[in-house]
């Protein structure tokens, strides 16, 4: 990702979903205005969800995502409909695509009703209207186009673009916790993960939310804290940092200043936060040989010292003092079936969408099994949970 580029996860995600051979690669790239999925009169060609990120009027930053047919067969077909299954769990907007010379069919059906459970808004889209003399009346959240002729493909990007989230209801990471011309001092230790250059995405967007909100953004090394906050002349508004250092800046940081950690403000972000304190609780519970999954959002390469993979499992450890077998998922696998684990602890899910995290924290709580973040798991361990959580009054 480029500095100038929108995350992924900020990127209203639109999924194109039907048969094979309904024409979903070709509306794809009539909509795109780019040829992104390979087009064949083969049935099945589409065999991963193609993902691509791009800017597309009059919505802005999006991400389109390209499905294989749903009713793909065999072994391998099975697969990639379970894969096509993910993908509703991170889609804002999903496109039915229906051969309109064919018709509706149960697998059309079986897809409306995923739509439905999963409270995704859609849109049905009848593909090949080009090849039929009289397109019927249609419903409000359907239309007859053509991407062999590109008609009415214009009318379908606005019917997407009015199904789509607003700006309004994705909610703030830190400017309604501060006022104008506040401090707010931004603890970030230089992360070997993170490309030459480069903060980690939540500093970068942590940022660019202060700087939004009018208030002045202090960035230091948890090594140079101290001597930042004994020379600001003013007392900050809020420190926050990175969950790694939490006891260490929780040290340096006087009792009167507010601090928390980007990977709790995320949490509360995504809408995670009150599920995630409450399931921190359930390390109090853990037994000797007990299962703990550990779940990242997205795919890097492991150092040596990983906070996921090194840290969080030693200081659990630690902390129980029994001995707890860990598991690990990262990227687009997080388990369907989570009934073996005693609890799950997520990374902040910078790189997914609300969706996709609420779908994660919703198959937890369906399953009864405990949720939690990385940043607050830290924070209870550390002993400081309760002090990090003094931003937010209303927990």
């Amino acid at each position: 990702m480029g500095l100038n580029e929108t995350p992924s996860a900020s990127r209203i995600h639109i999924g194109f979903f039907g048969k094979r051979n309904a024409g979903k690669s070709s509306v794809v790239n009539a909509v795109t205005g780019q040829d992104l999925s390979v087009v064949s009169e083969i049935e099945g060609t589409t065999t991963d969800p193609v993902y691509k990120a791009m800017e597309l009027l009059p919505m802005g930053p999006v991400m389109i995502i390209d499905t294989p047919g749903f009713d793909d067969e065999g072994k391998l077909g099975e697969l990639r409909v379970k894969k096509t299954k993910q993908v509703l769990n991170k889609t804002d907007v999903a496109v039915l695509v229906i051969d309109a010379s064919a018709g509706k069919t149960e697998t059309d059906e079986e897809l409306i009703k995923l739509f439905e459970e999963k409270n995704i808004n859609y849109i049905i889209a009848y593909n090949k209207s080009d090849l039929i003399s009289t397109p019927p009346a249609r419903g409000e959240n359907e239309i007859y186009i053509s991407a062999k002729e590109k008609t009415k493909i214009s009318e379908l990007k606005e019917k997407i673009a009015a199904l789509a989230p607003k700006e309004e209801t994705k909610g703030k990471i830190v400017a309604d916790l501060i006022q104008p011309l506040d401090m707010v001092v931004l603890v970030t230790p230089i992360d070997k993960a993170a490309p030459k250059g480069r903060l980690i995405l939540p500093q970068q967007q942590t940022i660019r939310d202060i700087i939004e909100a009018g208030a002045v953004a202090i960035v230091v090394r948890e090594t140079e804290l101290k001597e930042t906050l004994a020379g600001l002349g003013k007392k900050p508004a809020l420190v926050i940092t990175d969950s790694q250092v939490f006891a260490q800046v929780s040290a340096v940081t006087p009792r009167d200043i507010p601090l928390t950690s980007f990977s709790i403000l995320m949490a509360r972000y995504k809408g995670f936060l009150e599920i995630a304190v409450k399931g921190a609780e359930a390390l109090e519970k853990l037994e000797h040989k007990d299962t703990v999954l550990i779940s990242e959002g997205c795919t890097h390469h492991r150092q040596c010292n990983d906070i996921g993979s090194v840290k969080i499992p030693r200081w659990i450890t630690n902390y129980t003092k029994k001995e707890i077998n860990f598991e690990f998922s990262s990227g687009r696998d997080f388990p369907e079936d989570l009934s073996k684990y005693k609890l799950v602890v997520h990374c902040g899910g910078c790189m997914l969408n609300r969706r996709e995290v609420n779908y994660r924290m919703q198959c937890a709580l369906d399953q009864r099994v405990p949720i939690t973040n990385y940043g607050i798991i830290i924070a209870y361990l550390q002993g400081i949970l309760k002090r990090s959580l003094e931003v937010f009054p209303w927990i």
